[in-house]
């Protein structure tokens, strides 16, 4: 069963399939109307049952001229024509400019080789903490491989579709929207690790596409939101948690500029401060540093313990 796997999962790879000069064949194409004329004057000439191949060499050359039509095919750049002989895989052509094959019964399929972009619609799904968010992104790829392209899937232009939409679904069921939970702290989040992000869902596009012959060259989220339900709950929580980091911010660094003053009070034994002296200080300065407007002095004409 393993070695059936690995059997088909080679079995259409592009084989570059030779062609000649479309000029070239034009002009094997055009000569056959003279000399179709030339033998059927002979055979007539010759009369008898001469005429009668005459009037079969007529038909035959006729049909071999029209089908011979069918042999022409113009490939751009950036474009390759995979061929099919009634049904089974013949090769793929990616020799741009105008081209001519000897067997006219080829059916020529065109694969383009060029970038594309491709941005999914907004999708609505739970990040890891279960808020629904709203997010999209795009892909850009282009297919490596026109065999596989056209063989190992139905539509491989939908099959990006689906497949990135998929992807983009599952990386975002992993992580949180944002880290404002104790849980999160330390890890990837999507608003905030985007090139992280971006690399992950890159690598996983292309694991999905890899049997179609498509390479991922980016994949980056385009837009990325909570979903209107929750938005305002969730942007009074962020708020919140804002605050709260700024003020644990402030009180750090107030109780370090308190540390230092006393230390350097004391090392240059400017006054000396009783413990009850040192808590009023600390309180006083916690007041003044912590404050969010600016506070108003309390002149004491009296003792401190007055």
């Amino acid at each position: 069963m393993e070695a059936k796997n690995v059997e088909h999962e080679i079995q259409f790879r592009d084989i570059e399939q030779s062609s000649l000069s479309g000029w070239l064949g034009l002009f094997i194409h055009l000569i056959i109307v003279p000399i179709a004329f030339l033998s059927t004057f002979i055979l007539y000439e010759a009369g008898g049952a001469g005429i009668i191949f005459g009037i079969l060499a007529q038909i035959v050359i006729a049909i071999i001229w029209t089908v011979m039509w069918n042999s022409y095919v113009i490939i751009n750049p950036n474009e390759a024509a995979v061929l099919q002989f009634f049904g089974k895989y013949v090769g793929s052509v990616k020799t741009e400019g105008f081209r001519w094959f000897f067997n006219p019964l080829y059916e020529k399929t065109k694969v383009i080789f060029r970038i594309r972009n491709f941005e999914s619609a907004k999708l609505k799904v739970n990040d890891v903490n279960a808020n629904p968010i709203d997010i999209a992104a795009v892909v850009v790829w282009r297919v490596f491989d026109a065999a596989e392209a056209l063989f190992e899937v139905d539509d491989y232009q939908n099959y990006v579709q689906i497949q990135s939409e998929a992807a983009l679904r599952a990386m975002a069921t992993k992580y949180p929207y944002d880290i404002i939970e104790e849980k999160d702290l330390g890890g990837v989040a999507l608003s905030s690790h985007q090139e992280v992000v971006a690399t992950e869902l890159r690598e996983s596009v292309q694991e999905r596409l890899r049997r179609a012959g498509i390479e991922v060259l980016e994949a980056r989220i385009s837009h990325l939101a909570y979903a209107p339900e929750v938005a305002q709950a969730m942007l009074r929580r962020q708020q919140a948690s804002a605050v709260v980091a700024a003020r644990r911010e402030i009180v750090d660094g107030a109780v370090g500029m308190v540390e230092l003053a006393l230390a350097q009070l004391s090392a240059k034994d400017i006054i000396e401060l009783d413990e009850e002296k040192k808590a009023t200080m600390v309180s006083n300065l916690l007041v003044v540093l912590c404050s969010e407007t600016d506070t108003t002095p309390v002149i004491n004409t009296g003792s401190l313990y007055q």
